[in-house]
């Protein structure tokens, strides 16, 4: 099944780009959104797809963003940024207040935008998430990163509670290591869109890499026995 119209946010680059050129391989509209204009009109050109300059950090963007797709069938809310690394105390209020408006309240904002007309409508639907490998489990000297991405699966989860019983799916992304601006190492991003829209369309809620399954259940575990937190790693013998 092909979506009708899938807004894809982040899309200038990396996962969102990804995303957007598997979509244009269907027969679906894309209406694309990134904070970087030429960017983003690069891309937009390239896919033959509609391109609306948007700060995920500004509800009035997001909502504008909306109102360009009332057709949308596919919400892909993938915008975020990493900031700067470090101790928690290390990183500046600035800096964590940036990183959350983008990574949260860009979340926050597309699902205050494009929920309330999707229930409207009584259509199918699906909301796909982008949030992180750090959002489950634990990594040491990440910044503002990780909590936002823990912040993100639990907005994800809220969401999905709220909408059982609609016609709207949530799914969460956490990828590990993406070959993106933000890591010149990890996963190909084509193949993390492949494995996320499989995902969408089944219905799953968290898709995460296999190998760091052990890793989030250890946490868990920590976390009721009350020991103390380990960096995570893919292999057992932590």
């Amino acid at each position: 099944m092909d979506y009708r119209t899938a807004v894809v946010t982040g899309a200038a680059s990396g996962i969102g780009r990804a995303l957007a050129v598997r979509l244009a391989q269907t027969s679906t509209r894309l209406v694309l959104a990134d904070a970087r204009a030429e960017p983003l009109a690069e891309v937009a050109a390239e896919l033959n797809a509609t391109a609306v300059p948007t700060d995920v950090a500004d509800l009035g963007a997001v909502q504008a963003l909306a109102d360009a797709a009332p057709d949308a069938d596919l919400i892909c809310l993938n915008a975020g940024i990493v900031g700067p690394l470090g101790a928690p105390w290390e990183i500046s209020k600035a800096d964590w207040d940036a990183v959350f408006a983008v990574n949260v309240g860009g979340v926050l904002n597309g699902l205050r935008a494009f929920v309330p007309g999707l229930l409207a409508s009584g259509r199918q639907a699906h909301i796909l998430i982008t949030a992180s490998l750090a959002g489950l489990a634990g990594f040491g000297g990440i910044g503002a990163y990780g909590p936002s991405k823990h912040a993100v699966v639990a907005i994800a989860e809220q969401a999905a509670l709220a909408l059982a019983g609609s016609a709207i799916s949530v799914t969460v992304l956490c990828p590990s290591l993406v070959k993106t601006g933000m890591s010149e190492i990890g996963d190909d991003p084509l193949d993390v869109a492949d494995a996320a829209l499989a995902a969408t369309k089944r219905g799953q809620f968290v898709l995460t890499p296999q190998e760091w399954h052990g890793a989030i259940i250890r946490r868990a575990e920590r976390l009721v026995s009350g020991e103390q937190p380990r960096s995570a790693r893919p292999s057992r013998g932590d």
